[in-house]
């Protein structure tokens, strides 16, 4: 076959070309990239992409978890003073329990309380730039607020771990905290559990339950004095708001029952308070910080006032709770405390303050265990990262050693190629060249 000099010209340029093309190539990779389209490196490029994806994610759960931590960081500030509050309302509260205090001593210790009581609300308004902390997912919404005026709100009985015990376990079978305060038109006092309506005298639930309970018997005939007909719902919602204000149906509300052979009324005893309503939810805000479906018990960051203030008698069979109960329990030790009542202060304002404490506390302490949960994510989503930019590293970026070496062999491959073209390449396509 006749080689003539166009075919002999034809290839030179082609091998020149696929040089210059060779060599542009790695020039490309100066910028510490060797991966710039899928052509470069099929298999090398699908592992870069994949490996991007993961960081992306990685990075997307640091960033959730940078902002769960500063969320939970100011909730938990607020919570801390919460609790201190709680601490200094409860050693107000046995100052108060002190007989030599006058009345003008009780309505000073009053007015301390109630401040200390405006204080929480104030730590419970806590906020991220214009985001509530304890709003749930309605959090654009200032949760907490205190009345203006005092209510009418019914008249509790917070027992105590040993009444709890009696009531629940020996007598009625159902869980029991707290009774209903009923007023006997023969001037007495009686407490209703609202799980059954059964009555007890006030002498039975302060001090007659107490043999009872050592020696494990039941409730006897003459203990339990009637038991009151709740009409149509039996729902505590039939007579009080969620925030336990009586309404028109309970102050109308009355029941007969025989006491020692005598025909008694009785009706809701109420007393005049402030209240603090509850206008957030009781949803929670879920911040992932892992792969992996959502896990609300440790994804959660915020705690609702149903959380950090617990329930009370006024939600019983109700969902969800008011999520101020424990806040308006502190606001009828206020009102106690400001009538002078040193024997109630004594005993039950010490219940309910040490209700209202643990009930924060605990709050408090579910809010740490997820930080700390938070944090060890962050440590794994740190390593993580390291891992796969590390992976990404080796796929994409260039070894700029061996490519400054390559690319200095192929420059001088292509400078001798013009030269060599130039001598055995026709004169005139030499010049051209």
């Amino acid at each position: 076959m006749r080689i003539s000099s166009t075919m002999m010209s034809n290839n030179y340029l082609k091998q020149l070309n696929g040089s210059y093309e060779a060599y542009t190539k790695l020039f490309e990779q100066s910028d510490g990239k060797k991966l710039h389209r899928a052509s470069d490196d099929a298999v090398g490029y699908s592992k870069y992409l994949r490996y991007q994806n993961s960081l992306t994610n990685v990075e997307q759960f640091q960033a959730d978890i940078t902002t769960a931590v500063s969320w939970m960081k100011n909730s938990d500030a607020a919570l801390v003073n919460v609790t201190e509050r709680m601490k200094e309302f409860k050693a107000k509260v046995v100052q108060a329990g002190n007989s030599p205090n006058n009345e003008n001593d009780m309505r000073d210790i009053a007015k301390e309380l109630l401040a200390s009581v405006q204080e929480v609300v104030s730590d419970m308004n806590a906020q991220i730039g214009d985001r509530y902390l304890f709003s749930g997912q309605s959090d654009t919404t200032m949760p907490f607020q205190i009345s203006d005026s005092k209510k009418a709100r019914g008249e509790t009985k917070t027992l105590s771990e040993a009444q709890a015990d009696f009531f629940t376990d020996v007598n009625d079978k159902a869980t029991v905290t707290q009774m209903l305060k009923l007023s006997g038109s023969d001037g007495g006092t009686y407490y209703m559990n609202v799980a059954n309506g059964n009555v007890y005298t006030e002498d039975f639930v302060e001090n007659g339950y107490k043999d009872k309970a050592v020696d494990g018997s039941t409730v006897a005939a003459g203990d339990k004095v009637g038991t009151v007909g709740w009409g149509g719902s039996g729902d505590v919602s039939t007579y009080f708001d969620k925030y336990g204000v009586i309404n028109s149906a309970g102050t109308s509300f009355n029941s007969n029952i025989t006491v020692d052979g005598e025909a008694v009324t009785l009706t809701f005893a109420t007393n005049e308070q402030y209240i603090v309503e509850y206008r957030g939810d009781a949803k929670y805000i879920s911040m992932v910080k892992k792969t992996g479906g959502i896990d609300q018990a440790t994804d959660t960051v915020n705690q609702t006032g149903q959380d950090a203030f617990g329930s009370d008698i006024f939600d019983y069979e109700s969902s969800p709770a008011s999520g101020t109960a424990m806040l308006n329990e502190l606001l009828y030790a206020v009102s106690k405390i400001d009538a002078g009542d040193h024997a109630w202060a004594a005993s039950d304002g010490l219940t309910i303050s040490d209700a209202a404490h643990s009930q924060v506390l605990g709050a408090q302490t579910t809010m740490a265990a997820r930080q700390q949960a938070y944090t060890a994510a962050s440590d794994m989503l740190t390593t993580q990262d390291e891992s796969i930019t590390s992976d990404i590293t080796d796929v994409s970026s260039t070894d700029v050693a061996k490519l400054a070496t390559k690319l200095m062999e192929y420059q001088t491959i292509y400078s001798l190629s013009l030269s060599v073209g130039s001598k055995i390449l026709p004169g005139t396509l030499a010049d051209y060249l």
